[in-house]
């Protein structure tokens, strides 16, 4: 499938804080969008990809849309780290002939509906191992998902010795790049350094601008064979390679029991070796960067991960300037979750495949290969784009 599929078509809503319309309608909405974009007919669209999480079913996007007959129809799990690997699945559904023409979708009213930043309440849960592994954590106050991260953090600078500081430059680079994007929230509203330092603490060391926003939207893509992406209007994005990864131990959001000697973050260099291993390519290969980032110390991980450079050199990589647009990685774009959007990673994805085309507000010199990644702390994803060569 790598290299004979492509994204051809990108849609999406607005990002907002209260959409006022239900997610169904937002999914339907950026469903639509992304068939305009590529020129396909719902009535072609012959299969869906959503996440686990996702409150709209296939088939009621599908009877929405006005889709005719579907062959294929497939969810995957984990939270964000499902983001990359909607696109895998459907490749493989296209590349296997199990569906010509595949929508892959997220939607969520996050902010103004079930918001993912409150705490996590298993009240009425089935006694099943989901709630005995949270069984471990909530008793003790680790009960969201910036608690969790805090503990990877901390252990992250006890390794290296990074700083509060050296997480607030992914929060400072991310708003930098939303300050000119303007489809995202923070549009014309770059920070310092020094208010990243004095937003107040959400879990140490973790400060409010270390932390994704909630947002409500939706966003989707239109995967067919890159045979047939040639005839659509438009420019497609080759699909150069896909992964996911889950690691020695994995836990969701909660790995914590690893051996002391281990790195923080095998599961994506799970990822990152295969998609080097598929592709060809390496990091020096790469012209820019969509690095998932609900939370700013992830992205110093996955810059070592994937070899960008070296164990613990994330912080000095960062610190030299990289990850600017005049840089020779510029790093999310589109000013990420922090910045444009938190659409758990789709709208990354959507970056990638304008910075592609050459159409990102912007656009790096250079962008035959993009990287993107997915959610971190939990089993994983990415995806290496390409021009059509």
């Amino acid at each position: 499938m790598h290299g004979t599929t492509a994204i051809a078509g990108i849609g999406a809503t607005e990002f907002s804080k209260e959409s006022g319309r239900s997610e169904l309608q937002l999914a339907i909405e950026a469903s639509k969008s992304a068939l305009d974009d590529a020129g396909v007919s719902p009535s072609q669209v012959d299969g869906f990809v959503s996440y686990g999480m996702d409150t709209s079913p296939s088939i009621d996007v599908a009877r929405g849309l006005g889709a005719q007959a579907l062959t294929y129809f497939g969810m995957v799990d984990y939270g964000g780290g499902a983001a990359c690997g909607t696109i895998m699945h459907a490749a493989m559904a296209v590349a296997t002939g199990a569906a010509q023409t595949v929508v892959a979708y997220r939607a969520f009213n996050e902010r103004s509906g079930a918001r993912f930043g409150t705490a996590l309440n298993v009240e009425g849960w089935g006694v099943d191992a989901r709630a005995a592994n949270y069984a471990w954590y909530l008793p003790h106050g680790l009960m969201t998902p910036a608690s969790w991260i805090a503990m990877f953090a901390r252990r992250y600078m006890h390794l290296y010795g990074a700083t509060s500081e050296d997480f607030g430059r992914v929060a400072v680079l991310d708003r930098q790049h939303a300050s000119t994007n303007p489809k995202a929230w923070f549009y014309e509203k770059p920070i310092t350094l020094e208010d990243h330092q004095a937003s107040r603490w959400i879990a140490k060391p973790l400060h409010l601008l270390d932390c994704c926003q909630e947002s409500d939207g939706g966003q989707a893509f239109v995967i067919t064979s890159l045979e047939r992406a040639r005839d659509l209007q438009g420019t497609s994005a080759v699909i150069r390679a896909s992964a996911q990864g889950a690691a020695y131990d994995q836990h969701s959001m909660t790995s914590f029991y690893r051996g002391d000697a281990d790195r923080p973050l095998p599961e994506m260099g799970l990822v990152a070796e295969q998609l080097w291993d598929k592709s060809g390519l390496r990091a020096a290969d790469i012209d820019a960067a969509v690095l998932y980032d609900h939370f700013s110390p992830f992205v110093l991980a996955q810059l070592e991960e994937f070899g960008f450079c070296g164990r613990g050199e994330a912080k000095d990589f960062l610190a030299e300037g990289n990850g600017t647009l005049d840089s020779a990685l510029p790093i999310n774009t589109h000013g990420g979750q922090l910045g444009e959007a938190y659409i758990h990673g789709m709208n990354g994805i959507a970056e990638g495949v304008r910075q592609i085309r050459g159409t990102a507000v912007n656009q790096a010199k250079r962008a035959e290969h993009v990287l993107v990644t997915a959610g971190t702390g939990v089993p994983t994803s990415a995806l290496v784009l390409g021009v059509d060569s």
